[in-house]
């Protein structure tokens, strides 16, 4: 399995509901390093996975509505703990849908088999989701 990673980062801001959360029911805010791996079988007829740079267009095309938002306010998030994993899938299913329309590259849309996006909401804690396409 062949893989290229890509990588930004996001700012945000939200609140959780549930007494787990603890202090983290209050407003506060989050800067995410955001990683995406793009994964495949074989590489294309020129060695590539994918096109990095157009790899790296998606994800900030991705990462732009969240951006410098609270997320609370957001309608896609109404009713939701915006919580690290919640935001990692979320980030994937939108990826996952640029990979179809072949926003990676021309001849990528149905041999990129795998995707996984990483956020880091701190150097010492992190989630992750990732699935097949």
């Amino acid at each position: 399995m062949y893989s290229l990673a890509v990588s930004d980062h996001v700012m945000i801001a939200h609140s959780f509901r549930g007494a787990v959360f603890g202090p983290a029911q209050r407003l506060h805010g989050a800067t995410y390093a955001v990683e995406v791996e793009f994964r495949r079988a074989a590489l294309d007829g020129d060695g590539l996975v994918c096109d990095i740079g157009l790899a790296l267009e998606l994800l900030k095309s991705v990462l732009a509505p969240l951006a410098y938002r609270n997320l609370d306010e957001e309608p896609a998030f109404t009713g939701r703990n915006t919580t690290t994993e919640m935001l990692a899938g979320w980030i994937l299913e939108r990826l996952a849908e640029g990979v179809a329309a072949g926003a990676v590259g021309t001849g990528t849309a149905g041999t990129i088999t795998s995707l996984r996006v990483l956020l880091r909401e701190s150097p010492v804690a992190w989630a992750a989701c990732e699935r097949g396409l």
